[in-house]
């Protein structure tokens, strides 16, 4: 007994143990910077970066894009009742707030837009990144979970988390689906586009271009974020929805209807600009738009609806093609470029500062033993 206290009484050793590791007698290398392996170093970046910079520019120029404003002159009022009074939807909606106004914008595509094509609105001044609007949202909810009043609803969705009876004390109040600030705002503008053909004898004929509203968001999003409940009964549409969230598809489809809505999910997902695009609809690739869109003239026919001008925003139709590297973005070529051509051109000043004040290594080592007592 009196051994086995001696033994526990002894003091434990901090000291590592006495292996390489951790005595920290393991081999190292340590680079010595030296003219002779840092001027190359910025000439091979250079060399590197700047040909893989062009290629990145050219691809990305490679991509068609059109962009189409409709914010304000463009967008006229195509309706007699309303032209009469306004000049533009615009001005229509800011007097109008809930209503919609049509018009209608020509616009012309010099060369063909070959392959696939994607539509896109865009949206500046929207700050989705705003930290209450992101959080503003009740993922159970949308992950299908029962929610029989508004205050079971993610606090965050206030004040949109749904309808109170001030007449009643207490009201638990019927919920709002979805809840929350994002779906509250949810882009509902209507875009569709045709082709203009020559004129006839009757004017210019116009071929519609079937739009497909399927397969534009995240698979991951749709797969694992949002599903639908057995039933949206005991709920209402936000404040600013025209139509309850069962019905958000245009053409009825049940799997693209509620929570599983394509549109809603895309929006769902908050830009982290305050100028962002999102994509609307993918081309179809039937009849005479087989190999993408052909040059010509088309018209973008609009369900003007949403209202951008009272926080100084502007709204725009985007069609692109893509590549390899995505969308059309020059920026990373830039990027590349830039930093190549400023590599080199530090390897260079380097070199001329080497060739007129440098010394070699060997002399700059017996230099210090020279000078040096020990």
């Amino acid at each position: 007994m009196e051994s086995s206290s001696s033994t526990d009484d002894k003091p434990k050793s901090r000291r590592p143990k006495d292996t390489r590791f951790k005595q920290q007698k393991l081999p190292a290398w340590q680079p010595i910077m030296t003219a002779g392996t840092v001027l190359p170093a910025f000439v091979a970046i250079g060399v590197v970066f700047i040909p893989l910079g062009v290629a990145l520019l050219i691809t990305s120029n490679s991509v068609q894009e059109i962009v189409v404003d409709y914010t304000l002159e463009d967008c006229r009022p195509s309706g007699q009742n309303i032209s009469r009074n306004y000049s533009t939807c615009a001005a229509f909606l800011e007097q109008n707030v809930g209503q919609i106004c049509n018009c209608v914008i020509e616009f012309t595509l010099d060369s063909d837009f070959l392959g696939d094509v994607y539509m896109y609105y865009g949206l500046t001044n929207f700050y989705q990144n705003h930290r209450r609007y992101v959080r503003s949202r009740d993922d159970e909810q949308l992950l299908g979970m029962y929610k029989p009043t508004a205050n079971s609803l993610n606090g965050d969705c206030a004040p949109y988390r749904g309808f109170y009876n001030s007449s009643i004390p207490g009201d638990a109040g019927i919920p709002y689906a979805p809840c929350g600030a994002i779906a509250n705002s949810l882009f509902n503008d209507t875009l569709t586009i045709s082709l203009v053909n020559g004129s006839t004898v009757n004017g210019s004929t116009t071929h519609p271009v079937t739009l497909i509203n399927t397969g534009i968001a995240w698979s991951t999003d749709v797969n694992s974020k949002f599903k639908n409940p057995d039933s949206f009964a005991g709920t209402l549409p936000p404040p600013y929805w025209s139509k309850p969230v069962d019905q958000l598809d245009p053409n009825s489809n049940k799997t693209n209807n509620g929570y599983e809505n394509e549109d809603l999910i895309v929006w769902m997902r908050t830009a982290a600009l305050p100028t962002f695009r999102k994509l609307y609809r993918r081309i179809s690739r039937t009849g005479q738009f087989a190999q993408g869109l052909p040059a010509g003239t088309y018209q973008l026919q609009i369900s003007y609806a949403y209202p951008v001008t009272p926080f100084g925003g502007k709204k725009q139709m985007i069609l692109t093609t893509t590549s390899w590297l995505g969308g059309k973005n020059p920026f990373l070529g830039i990027a590349y470029i830039v930093v190549g051509s400023i590599s080199i051109l530090i390897g260079v000043t380097f070199f001329v500062v080497h060739l007129k004040w440098g010394h070699r290594p060997i002399d700059v080592i017996h230099d210090i033993n020279r000078r040096t007592a020990y």
